[in-house]
């Protein structure tokens, strides 16, 4: 096996995301990420977890109306800064 990885190289498994992936995903949503600027160290994490690339990297903005809520991004996030708000309370904020 070690010789076959010599001759080809390692081979691996490459998975990019692609926004929108389980399409627009906005509206059946139950939880949606918040991202707490004063605690956001900019590590990253949340944008490399997102499995549909809905996080930016340059700015760590979240692109909701792609969104699936799957909270990844929150369990991933050491120091707290991502939090999982049910989406009804999110939307009546909203319109307020």
């Amino acid at each position: 096996m070690e010789q076959k990885r010599e001759e080809v190289g390692y081979v691996t498994s490459l998975s990019r995301p692609v926004k929108g992936c389980a399409g627009d995903t906005g509206e059946w949503r139950v939880f949606r990420p918040v991202k707490d600027q004063d605690k956001c160290n900019d590590c990253l994490l949340c944008w490399v977890y997102c499995p549909e690339a809905t996080i930016t990297k340059d700015t760590l903005e979240i692109d909701y109306q792609y969104c699936k809520g799957c909270g990844i991004c929150a369990v991933e996030c050491p120091t707290g800064a991502m939090t999982m708000v049910k989406e009804e309370k999110t939307v009546k904020e909203e319109k307020q």
